[in-house]
């Protein structure tokens, strides 16, 4: 069973506070944070809240993401039961039913839906397309008390459409600032580069959704500016995976084409392939040869290629939402044992429209200094006065309707240096105790009843492994201290109980017991201070120093300067 991060466990309870509150609520996370966690996690203990007869229906809008949302609760509540409503197969035998909206929507389907005391919607800035509100309507019909729960990472439609019919209130707002200060994403570093054409892209033709694309591709689709765009990549990321994204699908054509003329490995993927050669090709993009791949309008939602450490924009962005997910794309952190070798310690963006000059830049659309709330602290909100909804205090823009609460225009340079954030102590917040193994900080360890997890120092690079009983020894993560400390904390999330996870336990301080000490060096057995914990992570890093070094060592002869 997955244990809930501090963060993600406080995003949980005020969800769930609000549901009993309200009925309904909006719970807002970025990329990175683990959604379909808190899902799972605010499905299970709302059910368990409410009565053993309860049934509950989670939403998705792709096959994909309802078979992901499914395995992630099965490890999260593997006591409760589960079935699908799908093309191919339609059961609602089981508590806790996930269904994919485009199937349930159907007017058949509806009517063999049972009541419910609860409907989950993943991807919730969907939930006021007509298909969602049929469900939503025969969910409250069947049974006017069913709560709401909608979760989403960029609630701001592209249509301007509010989410206030579906949704009176916001629980949760968690930042991508947050998440990259606690090491689950990299940090972007953005360069606005104007090639001459900013200000006839600010005046270029729109569209309710957005900017006009062919409007824009006949400002950007020009050989010089292509020409100059892969200058520019060349000297800033010439050697990092890179995803560009276009104003349309023959823009795309002709800026891969003067890559390839560059010598670089380029591909376009676009809208119209085959799904067999879309995912041949992402394929060869994610673990192959292919650097650079362009896209229009494909890659915005549902990719993660962990190795992208750039991302190009040869679109503007009217909506902030689609910015963020276009920078999102490059953000993840990177799996050495998916792909060994590779180091990535930022993400690279290089915009040569406006999106950045229009919304200002990740680096200041964030609160980089807020340690978030303490769970003893009472959640502060506001109202919109625009729709009415009750947000978190922080926020400056409306989730619901999207009222802004008067930001100043940013003053945004041509470049935009390094991305400032300073890091949050992740001992502190950790739900596991960490011990300095030597006593200079430069090898970390914590255990549990059954894994341990570590972060290694060595030659300017951090190293987290995990381990354990019955539980081979891992890389985790290669790179920033806070990306490994992130990673190995997850390891014992992932791998311990609850009960372990208690760094305050009062068997933690008591002293080391004469078996420890046996095994442990001699000038440990006059250290009367030596606790019971402590001694069992000297005892974990003694069994498991050979795994250790091999890796560690491995993994810094593979790596060398190597970077995403």
């Amino acid at each position: 069973m997955t244990i809930l991060r501090p963060r993600q466990k406080r995003f949980v309870e005020r969800s769930l506070s609000a549901l009993k509150e309200h009925g309904n609520t909006l719970a807002v996370a970025s990329t990175g944070f683990g959604k379909t966690i808190c899902l799972s996690a605010v499905t299970q203990q709302h059910l368990k809240r409410v009565s053993n007869n309860t049934r509950a229906c989670v939403l998705a809008h792709r096959d994909e993401l309802v078979n992901q949302n499914r395995d992630k609760f099965a490890a999260m509540a593997p006591n409760l039961s589960t079935s699908l409503v799908n093309a191919q197969e339609k059961s609602w035998a089981a508590r806790v039913t996930f269904a994919m909206v485009p199937t349930l929507s159907r007017e058949a389907n509806l009517a063999l839906m049972p009541p419910l005391d609860l409907l989950v919607i993943d991807e919730a800035h969907h939930a006021v397309a007509s298909t969602y509100r049929a469900v939503i309507n025969r969910a409250l019909a069947l049974n006017p008390q069913t709560a709401v729960f909608g979760l989403t990472a960029t609630p701001l439609r592209g249509d301007a459409q509010g989410l206030r019919p579906v949704f009176s209130n916001v629980a949760d707002q968690v930042s991508i600032g947050e998440i990259i200060r606690d090491g689950h994403l990299v940090p972007p570093r953005t360069f606005v580069i104007d090639v001459g054409v900013q200000g006839e892209l600010k005046e270029a033709k729109r569209t309710n959704a957005d900017f006009d694309m062919n409007a824009v591709e006949a400002i950007l689709d020009q050989g010089i500016i292509n020409e100059a765009v892969v200058s520019h990549w060349q000297d800033k990321a010439f050697d990092r995976k890179t995803i560009v994204f276009c104003a349309t699908v023959k823009h795309a054509n002709n800026v891969c084409e003067a890559f390839v003329s560059a010598g670089i490995k380029a591909a376009v993927i676009d809208g119209d392939m085959a799904k067999s050669d879309r995912q041949a090709l992402i394929q060869d993009f994610d673990q192959g040869d292919l650097q650079v791949l362009l896209n229009c309008f494909v890659l915005t939602e549902g990719f993660d290629s962990q190795p992208v450490s750039c991302v190009v924009l040869l679109r503007p962005s009217s909506q902030k939402s689609t910015f963020m997910q276009c920078v999102g794309r490059g953000l993840r952190t990177v799996d050495p044992a998916l792909y060994p070798g590779i180091v990535k310690t930022d993400c690279m963006v290089l915009d040569f429209g406006i999106s950045s000059l229009l919304h200002g830049s990740l680096e200041t659309d964030v609160d980089l200094d807020s340690k978030g709330y303490t769970s003893d602290q009472k959640k502060p909100d506001k109202d919109c006065p625009e729709c009415g909804a009750t947000v978190p205090s922080r926020t400056q823009e409306c989730p619901l309707c999207g009222f802004e609460w008067g930001q100043e225009e940013p003053d945004v340079e041509r470049t935009l240096g390094n991305f400032v954030m300073s890091e949050v102590d992740l001992l502190a917040q950790s739900a596991f105790l960490w011990t300095d193994i030597f006593g200079d900080e430069a090898a970390l360890l914590a255990t549990g009843f059954s894994a341990w997890a570590g972060i290694f120092f060595l030659n300017g690079q951090w190293y987290g492994l995990g381990g354990g009983r019955d539980l081979a020894t891992r890389l985790l993560a290669v790179g920033a201290r806070t990306v490994c400390l992130a990673s190995a904390n997850d390891w014992l999330h992932g791998h311990e109980t609850e009960d372990a996870a208690q760094k305050s336990k009062r068997w933690l301080k008591q002293p080391a017991t004469p078996a420890q000490l046996n095994y442990l060096p001699s000038q440990y057995r006059n250290d009367y201070s030596l606790t019971r914990y402590h001694a069992s992570c000297l005892l974990a890093f003694k069994f498991n120093k050979k795994d250790i070094q091999k890796y560690v060592f491995g993994a810094s002869k593979r790596c060398g300067n190597r970077a995403a």
